[in-house]
């Protein structure tokens, strides 16, 4: 089917596609990609646009490495499928042992998922068995913070602290706790105090993990799972301070510390790993994306030896698995795109052009309706106001005919792909190939520029 037109009506009648609402291609045309190149992608018509988001937060290496699709087909010729139940295969192996040296502290163990919200399944899955094993049965809730996107499988999806996706699913698994974000911006209202320092905002976050321990009673709580930096609401880094406080206070109450980097990992935020950036070791990463740059599905919990010894010995088993977890196709795609993430020094390259990519960034708080520019690496998120000095946000409705009503197309009709999002208040999410460079952000800034220009005209 190579015809556009038969693509469409096929696209139109056939296709459900994922958080998407149908109805706005009733009397329009679905957006189709047909092709990539670096940083770019290109749709069915042949135009060119800027992908601002690495598809998903996934491609790090950029589009179109032919290194990638050849390390696909070579595996597939060789050893096309072979499952990881009670069975190993190369790749898988080789792959492991990679993920478990690049990782910090002594977390030595990878379970392979196929993403990443099969990897948050899969960490709390272990949190309750471990416990259950190690003789604290009691233990089995998770805390995480307000506006948090985990995944949407059942368990993933009551971790997630966003309301409306969980409304229509309900009832979800029991024992999920929330406790606020580290959205320094909106500090004041979130805590109640004034004037805080982004080190005392930190510890006033951090803290309430341990009063929400403490109110749901420290023998019933599990882990805490948290993203280095927060993607739901606008890419929320951490204070200064934050994740040392929250080490210290999982470590008094025995409870596990999962790092869910599934967009934060490899090289998102210039380092192999999220908490590598901001200097602490949890119990468990929880990752995906970023780890093949998309050309082939893989997710991977990877935990500490401590979490693991309880199914080293004996007839003990973590009953849990996925047909797919650790495929050999894409484990060689995900060992052969860390060769190139270390032949062309991408974690290097993030690092140096992160203060580049911010202050270009940056020059939009020119603009009326900017009123917060933040996030860490290739990871950046612009909120939206009605008002700059009082930090007024929109409605509801004016957050719809916004975003929704313009932004959204107007981006992409401009040739930037990117997200316009009112997880929480209104934000523009950018998270280009860790490739990209100046000229890149300088691109980026451009577009962002006019079309939020006529946004604040319309408004």
């Amino acid at each position: 089917m190579t015809n556009a037109e038969d693509l469409q009506k096929a696209a139109q009648d056939h296709l459900w596609m994922h958080f998407t609402r149908h109805g706005s291609y009733a009397d329009a045309e679905v957006p189709m990609i047909v092709r990539g190149e670096g940083a770019y992608i290109y749709d069915i018509h042949g135009k060119r646009y800027l992908d601002g988001l690495a598809g998903l937060f996934v491609v790090q290496v950029g589009h179109g490495r032919s290194e990638l699709a050849e390390a696909a087909a070579k595996q597939a010729q060789e050893l096309a499928f072979f499952p990881l139940w009670s069975y190993a295969h190369p790749k898988a192996v080789e792959l492991a042992a990679r993920l478990a040296e690049a990782a910090p502290g002594d977390l030595n163990r990878v379970f392979f998922t196929t993403g990443g919200g099969e990897a948050v399944e899969s960490a709390w899955k272990l949190a309750k068995n471990y416990f259950k094993l190690t003789g604290k049965p009691l233990k089995h809730k998770v805390i995480s913070r307000q506006i948090a996107y985990h995944g949407t499988p059942h368990g993933a999806l009551s971790i997630t602290g966003i309301p409306p996706f969980k409304q229509v699913f309900e009832p979800l698994v029991p024992g999920s706790v929330r406790v606020p974000n580290t959205n320094y911006y909106r500090s004041e209202e979130i805590s109640g105090f004034a004037g805080l320092t982004p080190e005392q905002y930190g510890l006033w976050a951090a803290d309430r993990v341990a009063a929400a321990i403490e109110m749901e009673g420290p023998d019933t709580v599990a882990a805490v799972f948290v993203e280095p930096v927060q993607n739901a609401g606008g890419c929320f880094p951490p204070p200064p301070g934050y994740f040392q406080r929250l080490r210290e206070i999982c470590d008094r109450y025995d409870v596990l510390l999962v790092s869910d980097e599934v967009i934060c990992a490899y090289g998102r935020l210039g380092t192999m790993f999220g908490g590598q950036k901001f200097d602490y070791v949890p119990d468990i990463i929880t990752s995906a994306k970023g780890l093949t740059s998309g050309y082939s599905p893989l997710g991977a919990m990877i935990c500490t030896d401590r979490l693991f010894e309880p199914f080293a010995h004996g007839t003990e088993m973590f009953a849990h698995g996925f047909t797919f977890g650790g495929h050999p196709v894409s484990a060689a795609v995900a060992l052969a795109n860390l060769d190139l993430f270390e032949r062309e020094d991408l974690l290097g390259h993030v690092t140096r052009n992160e203060p580049i990519f911010r202050s270009t960034l940056e020059r939009l708080y020119d603009l009326p309706i900017v009123g917060d520019v933040r996030g860490s690496g290739y990871f950046w998120g612009i909120e939206l106001v009605k008002d700059k000095n009082t930090k007024e946000t929109f409605s509801a409705e004016e957050s719809e005919r916004l975003l929704r009503g313009f932004l959204s197309k107007a981006l992409f009709d401009a040739g930037l792909y990117c997200r316009a999002d009112d997880r929480g208040d209104p934000v523009i999410q950018l998270a280009p190939p860790l490739i990209a460079g100046p000229q890149e952000f300088d691109e980026i800034e451009s577009i962002l520029r006019s079309v939020l220009t006529e946004a604040w005209r319309r408004l």
